[in-house]
């Protein structure tokens, strides 16, 4: 596990006000269940995205943007794993399993963009062996504008960016995962 986290650099460079984020799934701080790893992975992997739940948005909200990375992935620039955005203002959780990646799970007007693995959906843990313990920064935004003009082919670092400029406020959970010893 590596000392960067690029969502504390990113605060140093504008204000958030702070997205109270919680889940049923996920403690900030500890170890991932099963379910939210990669079937690859660990016994018991299933893809399943988190449960979330979010509170406290400022006035002018217009859209929520949600998003796990791992910056820990041996590439030299993270690993996506899911990346939401135009969630409208009235959703203020999404229920585990939601980024499956089949039509209607998500709100009505979500957009999910491909993660690394270049598929639609959540893509759960799968820290390579050898790498030690990797964090899962599982991040929403509450945003300025109701609908991010992103183009096409988008991948979730361009929502990243973009994301930035708009948010007004910022949730982060931190799961960590292992690789299994085999």
């Amino acid at each position: 596990m590596f000392a960067y986290d690029p969502y504390s650099e990113l605060a140093t460079l504008r204000d958030f006000a702070p997205l109270t984020l919680t889940s049923d799934d996920v403690a900030d701080g500890g170890a991932l269940p099963p379910e939210l790893w990669n079937p690859s992975a660990r016994d018991g992997g299933a893809d399943r995205s988190p449960q979330l739940s979010w509170s406290g948005a400022p006035a002018g909200t217009k859209s929520f943007a949600v998003s796990v990375f791992d910056p820990d992935a041996p590439t030299g620039s993270g690993y996506w794993h899911w990346a939401v955005y135009d969630l409208a203002p009235t959703v203020t959780s999404l229920a585990a399993g939601v980024g499956d990646g089949m039509p209607g799970s998500l709100p009505p007007g979500a957009i999910t963009l491909p993660n690394e693995s270049r598929q639609e959906r959540y893509e759960g843990a799968a820290p390579p062996a050898g790498t030690g313990t990797h964090r899962y920064f599982i991040v929403v935004d509450a945003l300025d504008v109701s609908h991010l003009e992103l183009p096409p082919g988008a991948t979730p670092a361009i929502l990243g960016f973009n994301r930035h400029f708009h948010s007004l406020a910022r949730g982060v959970l931190v799961g960590t995962a292992t690789p299994e010893v085999g």
